[in-house]
């Protein structure tokens, strides 16, 4: 979620153990607002598993600012303007994906004890759409895909809900929202639609799309065999789904602006951030990796 593919057990998580304890007791925004920010210079390593099988498209043009050490995690905001948005702290979106081991009981709560220190709003985004037909691709009977995705989307719901019931009781600024319930969301469904379109009309899109979607299988399929059509249709389907949270959220959830958060970052944020025109991330709009202090982001 900065996510884009969320699929089950998508990506290696970064390794790394929270450093800060964390209170019991559900976290008051006045408290919080006065936790300290220290600066740290940081240099990311990347994991040669998930190495880009093609050479960069886009001229960023960007300096990419210091990452922040806050309660416990690094924060590195992908461009300077969303250096600004992280600090202006209006609202931040967390993706959490279903069946990923990253995202145990304490790092869902310590994530949210992150959120609600550095921002107004939080919400944690499970993913819960296409995730059995990602298990039935990759070789699960159909019966056994749908078992194991109501299986870990209970899992990781439960999991959200007891940090949110936990850190804020009264719901007023922490919450927890499926992937489904955007669907309805009219400035989503306008913007997957035009996502849909561009898959056909916008050769960058696509070839961003392909390459993500040639990633993710490189490791779940038999090199010799190749991906199915089925398989890379069910890949594209997620990314089109998760894709809207990484262009507008602010239209999507009435927010002045929001930091889209997740451990990893693909190579769709190069060209959302990119200088020119295109499919653009819009101006209120940023994205940060956000790994446990001491790991490195990749």
């Amino acid at each position: 979620m900065p996510y884009m593919i969320a699929e089950p057990d998508m990506l290696t998580s970064a390794a790394g153990r929270l450093q800060n304890a964390q209170p019991t007791h559900a976290v008051r925004e006045k408290e919080v607002r006065r936790a300290p920010t220290r600066v740290t210079k940081h240099t990311s390593q990347s994991n040669p598993r998930f190495q880009p099988r093609f050479q960069p498209r886009f001229q960023l043009g960007r300096h990419v600012p210091k990452a922040v050490s806050q309660e416990g995690f690094l924060v590195q905001p992908f461009t300077q303007h969303c250096h600004v948005i992280h600090a202006e702290g209006d609202h931040a979106v967390i993706g959490v994906s279903p069946g990923n081991s990253y995202f145990s009981r304490e790092r869902i709560r310590d994530l949210g004890v992150w959120g609600l220190t550095n921002f107004d709003r939080v919400d944690f985004v499970y993913t819960d759409v296409h995730v059995a037909e990602s298990y039935e691709a990759l070789g699960d009977s159909a019966i056994e895909a749908r078992r194991k995705a109501v299986k870990n989307i209970r899992g990781v719901r439960a999991k959200i809900a007891a940090a949110v019931d936990e850190l804020d009781p009264a719901g007023t600024r922490l919450s927890v929202r499926p992937m489904s319930e955007f669907q309805s969301n009219e400035a989503y469904r306008e913007l997957h639609a035009d996502l849909l379109a561009r898959l056909d009309e916008d050769e960058d899109f696509r070839a961003v799309c392909k390459d993500l979607v040639r990633r993710f299988l490189s490791t779940k399929v038999v090199a010799q065999q190749g991906p199915t059509a089925t398989q890379e249709q069910v890949c594209m389907d997620y990314i089109c789904a998760e894709a809207p949270l990484f262009l507008d959220t602010p239209a999507i959830l009435g927010v002045p602006s929001s930091l889209n958060c997740y451990h990893q970052s693909l190579p769709m944020a190069e060209m959302l951030y990119a200088r020119g025109s295109g499919l653009r991330a819009s101006r209120n709009q940023g994205h940060a990796i956000v790994t446990p202090d001491g790991s490195p982001t990749v």
